[in-house]
């Protein structure tokens, strides 16, 4: 490694790469990253970085490079997903693809998911080269497609049929965790690194049938707007994980008694829903870390307007918190529908059911340094990335993207919705707290 051209390589801005990354287009499906994979490649051609490109099919491109480090350590493995979902039907006060910096903000789709965190791992992973000092270990990027439709075109392809890449990598640093959370007069950095299960499942309601023009009482559509209230009305029952608890305590040690915030009611089981609701917005937030989860999106039945189905069947998007199966929540769903349902698993993605927290020290106190009087807290993230992916490696993700937000800033209210931006030194912050970490790697 050599620092030949540091100079141009310190001049790599990550708002500069977020903004070319967000006006092109990668809106899945189709998806067709190949043109924003390109782009990413020729930044690091620029750099003197060697990368690959490999497809599943065309326009379907992932991108892995890797720069040497001192061989005393392990590879150190960063990733993220450059297809963003659609805007279709939103209403935005600035163009989704156009990347307008209006009053110090980022405008565009990708700006949080992922593109911003794309741009602060490239522009840290490029920073890297430049040092006369290489990181501990080979540092490996990945930037994948595909990961808002599930991954198989992307992550799946990458460590199905190229898992050589990867060989040796136990830790990575991945999306969502970092970003600041305001509560009880503190900031708090949650970092994942756990996340919940994908458990796709589908009821089967059936019923008796007949002509449309006959009277119908008790039907199958009757039965399915039963099944959809209690879906709506009704909670599974809640179950405290270690990390969560590890997170909430380390929270309640650190907001003020006089404070009215009593986050440590949520770890008693009888008082959860209640503090939860008392919490408002921040509610919303912690509440599916507590249960399993499931929202019906897919509704299928009848196919003639004069003829009553027999059968109706509702796709359902479930999420099982660490360590538990797929039978779990179908019994805990029964609990509150009844058995007259009939459930089945159509797709199951399992996590690790307790984390390596090998380097989460590291990254802490890269937080703690980076905003003095904040604290850092261990995360379960309700959702999935594609760190379930890459653990059927045996590898670690922790989620590290940061950014330091202002209080009033609503960070989960605009992931996908209409609006979505990012403060612009926020995206300076997240790539010296990345930068830092490739620095410091040393498990």
């Amino acid at each position: 490694m050599s620092n030949r051209n540091a100079n141009s390589q310190d001049q790599i801005n990550p708002v500069d790469l977020l903004r070319n990354l967000i006006r092109i287009d990668t809106t899945n499906p189709p998806g067709n990253e190949a043109a924003c994979i390109s782009y990413i490649k020729d930044t690091l051609d620029g750099a003197d970085i060697d990368s690959t490109v490999l497809e599943s099919q065309p326009n379907r491109a992932n991108l892995v490079a890797r720069i040497k480090g001192r061989g005393i350590a392990p590879p150190f493995l960063l990733y993220g997903h450059v297809d963003v979902v659609t805007t279709d039907g939103q209403l935005w006060t600035h163009p989704p693809f156009e990347a307008k910096i209006v009053d110090g903000y980022v405008w565009g789709r990708g700006a949080l998911d992922m593109k911003g965190g794309v741009a602060m791992m490239l522009a840290a992973f490029v920073r890297a080269t430049a040092t006369d000092q290489p990181p501990a270990g080979d540092i490996v990027l990945a930037i994948v497609a595909d990961e808002e439709a599930g991954g198989d075109q992307g992550a799946s392809f990458l460590v199905d049929s190229h898992p050589e890449l990867f060989e040796g990598i136990r830790y990575a640093l991945g999306e969502v965790g970092g970003s600041t959370l305001h509560l009880g007069g503190r900031r708090f950095y949650p970092i994942q690194i756990a996340e919940k299960q994908l458990c796709w499942m589908r009821a089967t309601i059936t019923g008796p049938g007949g002509h449309g023009a006959q009277p119908m009482r008790g039907g199958t559509m009757a039965r399915l707007g039963q099944f959809l209230t209690d879906l709506d009305q009704k909670r599974l029952p809640v179950h405290i994980t270690s990390v969560t608890e590890g997170m909430i305590e380390l929270m309640a040690k650190n907001i003020s008694p006089s404070s009215d915030v009593d986050i440590g009611a949520l770890l008693d089981p009888d008082r959860t829903d209640l503090a939860l609701a008392q919490l408002n917005e921040v509610g919303r937030f912690f509440e599916p870390l507590f249960r399993n989860t499931v929202n019906a999106t897919i509704v299928q039945g009848g196919n003639k307007v004069n003829v009553i189905p027999s059968k109706v069947t509702v796709d359902i998007d479930g999420r099982l918190l660490p360590g538990y199966e797929p039978l779990d929540i179908i019994g805990e769903l029964k609990q509150i529908v009844g058995n007259n349902v009939e459930f089945e698993i159509i797709r199951h993605d399992p996590t690790p059911a307790e984390p390596d927290m090998g380097i989460y020290d590291i990254l802490a106190d890269i937080l703690s340094e980076a905003d003095p009087g904040s604290v850092p807290v261990p995360f379960l993230l309700a959702g999935v990335t594609d760190a379930r992916i890459f653990a059927r490696l045996g590898i670690q993700t922790y989620g590290f993207t940061p950014l330091k937000l202002p209080e009033d800033f609503n960070r989960i209210g605009l992931v996908h919705a209409a609006n979505e931006r990012v403060p612009v030194d926020a995206i300076e912050f997240g790539t010296q707290a990345i930068y830092q970490a490739i620095q410091r790697y040393s498990p």
